[in-house]
């Protein structure tokens, strides 16, 4: 098995739901930081690729057909050139939406991760992805929203001018099978378009949400 999809949008821009929607069109098993969580064999890979230390692609990805979200949507340049046959989705949401969802979930990680109570491996991971995620792309641990958004902006034009165009989508979930089917060439299947990981999931997988 080889990356056949590279996501290079942010988190909160509807990762989660599109991990799902693109094993259920046969793409997976697809990578999210989710992963990483479960699978702490996975963590010093990430850390070596999230530091720029020397890294085997094929290996790192083993056994996942797609990706999205943090930590490979930081990578996705690298990813891109590794597997120079997968497409990229670059998954983005209204301004405002994103702004919101990411302070309430990711921005608030960033801001007090210190103080979480978390498993060894899960704070390794966040001791390499939170400089990554913070200062590596928005320059601070915490951003503001302007910011934050010229970052996801700013990403967005990075990676159309890196890549061809038809090797690119930009994608909403909103827009639901339509698009990403007939970017991928399979069949639109007869399911509903999965919306997945509401601001409650995201804080259960730290046991719930911190005040602060």
């Amino acid at each position: 098995m080889t990356l056949r999809v590279i996501g290079s949008g942010f988190g909160r821009t509807g990762t989660r739901s599109l991990k799902e929607a693109l094993e259920i069109l046969g793409f997976g098993p697809c990578h999210h930081m989710e992963e990483v969580f479960a699978n702490p064999a996975q963590v010093q890979g990430w850390v070596d690729a999230l530091s720029g230390r020397p890294t085997d692609w094929p290996a790192l990805y083993a056994g996942y057909a797609a990706q999205v979200d943090w930590p490979g949507a930081h990578v996705w340049r690298q990813a891109a050139a590794a597997f120079p046959q997968a497409k990229v989705i670059h998954s983005q949401r209204p301004d405002d939406s994103w702004w919101r969802s990411f302070s309430a979930t990711i921005g608030k990680v960033l801001r007090i991760s210190d103080s979480l109570p978390l498993p060894p491996h899960i704070r390794q991971m966040f001791n390499a992805a939170l400089p990554a995620i913070g200062e590596g792309t928005f320059g601070t641990r915490t951003p503001d929203r302007d910011t934050a958004l010229a970052a996801y902006h700013r990403r967005r034009e990075e990676v159309l001018a890196a890549l061809p165009h038809d090797r690119v989508l930009v994608f909403d979930v909103a827009e639901g099978w339509g698009p990403l089917c007939e970017f991928l060439k399979v069949p639109v299947p007869d399911t509903p378009f999965p919306h997945l990981n509401e601001r409650e999931a995201f804080w259960a997988n730290f046991g719930g949400e911190p005040p602060g």
